[in-house]
């Protein structure tokens, strides 16, 4: 596959910039795989169109305060992940100013690894602001809109962004089970090569109970809540043990074996998300959902309305 088949042309405008007044009141478009049909709901309908006896799987992570700012140099670092002992692989800004060995606030610089990336030990708790992603530019009012109502394993760099919609009140609507999977920056990344399939995907660390992939193993229909979550799923459904790190990088072509239907958002273009969208839905079909989502004034990405496959 081609990265350019991951385009597409978005107006700003529909970037959201905030989340919905309500968790649930944000649109939901709905997909049926097998009979074309389309439907623009509002999230709160979710559990009246989620098919009969499907057991919904969540990804409970919750978002590391990592963005950290620094002075002299003005910047910033940003906690990816927890290597443990204090120690911590980070981004930090600006990297041709910063020196190995040296402290900036409660973050010192133990070794650059490369791309802006660094190994470094960490004074305390994470105590800086939620790492939003780049392309918002609004402070958020209240930083647990970027949280899962759900969430409780603290390890992400972003948030598992499908799952934002969800209320108390609805999940107890729902049958569901819970996964780990701690989300790192690269899995929001642009993809890096022309050619998808030679795009590296780094590890993220996941989890699963024992008696929670049991249930979803033996379950007749599951539904996946967000990519992440899928990513976990699938890893296990091929032989893999109950903790540890996933590489799976789903892209057109792959062979599903426990995700029936899916939660989504919509991705930023050329990101390994909406590879892994096509791969469930067709190329061509999620391309065409785009575009009418774009012509139905939905809103895009993390904070954005939300898509169900089915």
């Amino acid at each position: 596959m081609e990265a350019r088949e991951l385009d597409y042309d978005l107006p700003p405008e529909l970037i959201a910039q905030a989340p919905a007044a309500r968790r649930d009141a944000s649109r939901l478009l709905v997909y049926s795989r097998a009979s074309g049909a389309v439907e623009h709901r509002v999230f709160a309908d979710l559990p009246a169109v989620v098919p009969a006896g499907t057991l919904s799987v969540v990804n409970d992570t919750r978002v590391v305060p990592a963005r950290i700012a620094i002075e002299r140099p003005r910047g910033e670092v940003l906690l990816l992940e927890h290597l443990g002992d204090r120690v911590w692989e980070a981004l930090a800004r600006p990297t041709r100013r910063l020196r190995a060995g040296r402290r900036y606030g409660p973050v010192e610089l133990l070794e650059h690894l490369g791309e802006g990336r660094w190994r470094v030990r960490l004074e305390g708790e994470p105590g800086g602001r939620a790492p939003l992603p780049p392309y918002i530019t609004e402070p958020l009012a209240d930083e647990e809109r970027y949280q899962t109502v759900y969430a409780r394993a603290e390890g992400s760099a972003a948030a598992p962004t499908a799952g934002l919609h969800f209320t108390p009140k609805l999940l107890e609507r729902l049958d569901v089970e819970r996964v780990t999977l701690h989300v790192g920056l690269d899995t929001f990344r642009p993809l890096q090569a022309e050619c998808v399939e030679e795009h590296v995907i780094h590890g993220e660390r996941y989890e699963a109970a024992a008696e929670t992939w049991s249930r979803i193993r033996a379950h007749e229909r599951v539904l996946a809540v967000g990519t992440t979550t899928v990513r976990v799923l699938e890893t296990l459904a091929r032989g893999a043990p109950l903790a540890g790190r996933t590489e799976l990088f789903i892209t057109p072509g792959f062979e599903f074996r426990r995700v029936d239907h899916l939660l989504t958002n919509f991705h930023l273009p050329r990101s390994t998300l909406l590879a892994l969208v096509m791969a469930f839905a067709g190329v061509d079909e999620v391309r065409r959902l785009y575009e009418l989502a774009i012509d139905e004034r939905y809103r895009f990405y993390s904070f954005g309305d939300a898509m169900l496959i089915l």
